[in-house]
């Protein structure tokens, strides 16, 4: 996905728009298509992120501490390494899931807006792979990853062909 077919005033018209309240648009396939390439572009540099720095030492937000520390007291027990999407959309998810977002409303910028999140911290974001989740639940999850190493997988294969470049030239 790429807004390679946008010109400048497209581009600032889907700038505006992002800008607006969802209740202003309905279901407006062009502001559906909008997110989605947004989400699609946070994916991506996520992914490159955890790829070339040691997912241990990384930072996503000004409050890691807090989000980690509330999120592992309300979700104790909830896999992080492969999501069960149920634990994220089901009813009785979204009720624990609710009190623990609004939490860091003005806290965490854009803290509700959508984005993608991978099931498999093992893999990449594929269709198969990907679910879409509030920010604050992306963070949430992959601030706890990156701490208890489940992101360590993807930095370590990524290092690898650097490694065998390394010795074999």
């Amino acid at each position: 996905m790429a807004a390679a077919g946008l010109g400048p005033g497209e581009a600032a018209a889907a700038a505006h728009a992002l800008s607006l309240p969802a209740e202003a648009f309905g279901n407006d396939p062009r502001v559906e298509l909008a997110w989605a390439m947004k989400a699609h572009q946070h994916a991506e540099i996520y992914f490159n992120l955890i790829s070339s720095v040691d997912p241990k030492f990384l930072n996503l937000t000004k409050v890691d501490d807090q989000i980690y520390s509330d999120f592992r007291a309300t979700f104790r027990d909830l896999r992080v390494d492969v999501l069960d999407p149920e634990e994220l959309k089901s009813e009785p998810a979204k009720e624990k899931w609710r009190p623990f977002c609004l939490r860091f409303q003005g806290l965490v910028e854009d803290f509700n807006y959508g984005t993608l999140l991978r099931l498999d911290c093992r893999g990449g974001y594929t269709e198969d792979n990907s679910i879409f989740a509030t920010r604050i639940q992306f963070f949430a999850i992959e601030i706890a990853r990156n701490r208890e190493g489940c992101n360590s997988a993807v930095y370590s294969r990524a290092r690898q062909p650097a490694a065998q470049e390394a010795t074999s030239g």
